[in-house]
C-alpha cells in the first residue's frame, strides 16, 4: 500500500478557506475519471483541497492519496477475499478520517462493494457524500439502490436510462454525460497512428487489452496470448499492441509473454491514438470496451471470472450483455465471449472474421457510430465539479447542468 501523506498532513495543508473533499477511486478507470474531475474542480476554485484513493493520474491532478488505487483493483468474490487485509486497511482509514476529521464532502467513484459501505459511514459522521459513476443497479443488486438513498446526497449518473431508477427511489440525481466523451482524444489517422508505434502500416495490427486488474492478467492474458500464437500462424507479419494500465507494471505481464514467445509493442501512453492503429482489437470486458467504440474500432470482448465467482453471478445479474457498447446500443454490435467461450481457438477465429469480412466489420462500425450518438454531448467532470462544489457550499455556477 502506498502513502504519501496521513490525515495531520492533510489537515495541516488545509487553510481556514479551504475545503476539504474526500475522493475515492478504486479502480484504473476510476483514476482517469477522477483525475480530469480534480482538474476541472480546481480549475474553478484552487483552494480545494482533495485526498483518498487513487491512482498516479489522480496525484499528478494534486490529490494526495492515502492509499494508492492499484491496491485495490480488484474483481470477483475470491480476489477480494485475497486482498481483504489491503482493502480492510484502507477502509478503516478513511473511515478514522471521516469520524475523526470530518472533510466538507466525500466523493465516490464507481467501486461500490467498497464506497456504498464508506457512504454510511460519511452519514453517521455527518459528512455529504456525491457518488459519480453509479453502481450497476441496473445489471444486479437492484436492492442497493434502496442502501443509496439512504446514504448518497447526491447521485451523478452517466448513462441516461439511470436517471429514473434513482428518481423513483427518491435519490437526488442528475445525468452529467459520459465522460469518456471528453476524454477520447484520437490525433491521428491509421496509418500515421501506426507508425508513429514504430509498427509497419501495410500489416495488420491487432490489439491485445487484458485489463486492468492482476487478477485479470492471470485469468485472462493467457487465452489473449494464445489467440495471438494462432493468429501469427494465419497472418504472417501480423503486429501486437498492448496498453499498459497504471495499475500494473511490465513484470505483471512479462513471464506470460515470454512463455507464449509474444513480443507486443506496450505503451503506457496516447492510447487512444493506439486504439485508432488498431485493425481489431481482443478486450476484456470494461471502460476500455466503450473507448474502443467511440473511436470505432472493431473488436471482440472476452469476459472470464473464477468459477465460483461465476457461479454465483449467473444467478443475480439480470441483464442480457456484459460489453458497454451492447449495453447502450441495447443488442449485440460486438461479439462477447464468455467463460469457456474466451479460449484461444474461438477469440482467433472472431478477429479473423473482423480482419477478412468487410461486411462484417462495416456493419460493427456503423452501429458503434449509432451508440455514440446515444451517450450526450460530453461535460462530465465540469458538471460533477460544479455539483460538488455546490454541496460543498461554494459559489458554483450550477447552470447549464443536465438533470
Amino acid at each position: 500500500m502506498i502513502s504519501s501523506g496521513d490525515a495531520s498532513d492533510i489537515a495541516q495543508r488545509a487553510t481556514s478557506n479551504s475545503r476539504r473533499i474526500m475522493i475515492v477511486a478504486g479502480e484504473a478507470s476510476g483514476d482517469i475519471y477522477g483525475a480530469d474531475l480534480v482538474q476541472k474542480a480546481l480549475s474553478l476554485d484552487a483552494n480545494i483541497n482533495f485526498f483518498g484513493i487513487g491512482g498516479s493520474r489522480m496525484r499528478e491532478a494534486g490529490v494526495t492519496t492515502l492509499v494508492d488505487s492499484g491496491e485495490m483493483a480488484v474483481m470477483g468474490l475470491i480476489e477480494v477475499l485475497k486482498h481483504f487485509n489491503v482493502i480492510s486497511s484502507a477502509f478503516l482509514k478513511l473511515k478514522n478520517i471521516l469520524q475523526h476529521d470530518p472533510p466538507d464532502l466525500l466523493l465516490l467513484i464507481d467501486y461500490p462493494g467498497f464506497n456504498i459501505r464508506l457512504a454510511k459511514v460519511a452519514r453517521k459522521a455527518g459528512v455529504k457524500v456525491l457518488y459519480y459513476i453509479s453502481p450497476k443497479v441496473w445489471a444486479w443488486k437492484a436492492g442497493r439502490i434502496r442502501k443509496i438513498a439512504a446514504t448518497v446526497d447526491q447521485m451523478a449518473v452517466i448513462f441516461p436510462f439511470e436517471v429514473p431508477l434513482y428518481e423513483k427511489e427518491g435519490v437526488p440525481v442528475s445525468f452529467v454525460g459520459h465522460p469518456m466523451l471528453d476524454l477520447v482524444n484520437v490525433t491521428m489517422e491509421r496509418d500515421e497512428a501506426a507508425a508513429s508505434f514504430g509498427l509497419d502500416p501495410a500489416n495488420k495490427i491487432v490489439g491485445l487489452f487484458p485489463g486492468s486488474r492482476r487478477s485479470e492478467i492471470e485469468r485472462i492474458l493467457p487465452a489473449i496470448l494464445g489467440s495471438a500464437k494462432l493468429l501469427q500462424k494465419r497472418y504472417p507479419g501480423v503486429q501486437f499492441v498492448l496498453p499498459l494500465a497504471s495499475t500494473l507494471h511490465e513484470s505483471d505481464i512479462q513471464p506470460y509473454l515470454e512463455q507464449a514467445g509474444i513480443t507486443p509493442v506496450i505503451t503506457r501512453t496516447r492510447i487512444h491514438d493506439l486504439i485508432r492503429a488498431c485493425d481489431a482489437i481482443i478486450s476484456v470486458s470494461g471502460t476500455v470496451t466503450l473507448e474502443i467504440a467511440l473511436i470505432g474500432t472493431p473488436m471482440v470482448i472476452i469476459y472470464r471470472l473464477a468459477s465460483l465467482t461465476y457461479q454465483v453471478a449467473k444467478r443475480v445479474v439480470k441483464i442480457k450483455h456484459i460489453g458497454l457498447c451492447n449495453i447502450v446500443a441495447g443488442e449485440t454490435v460486438v461479439r462477447e465471449l464468455i467463460q469457456d467461450q474466451a479460449n484461444p481457438e474461438e477469440i482467433a477465429a472472431e478477429i479473423e472474421r473482423l480482419l477478412s469480412d468487410h461486411s462484417y466489420r462495416d456493419t460493427m462500425t456503423g452501429k458503434l457510430g449509432e451508440m455514440r450518438a446515444q451517450l450526450g454531448c460530453g461535460g462530465a467532470a465540469e458538471n460533477v465539479a460544479r455539483l460538488a462544489l455546490g454541496l460543498c457550499g461554494q459559489s458554483a455556477n450550477l447552470t447549464g447542468l443536465p438533470q
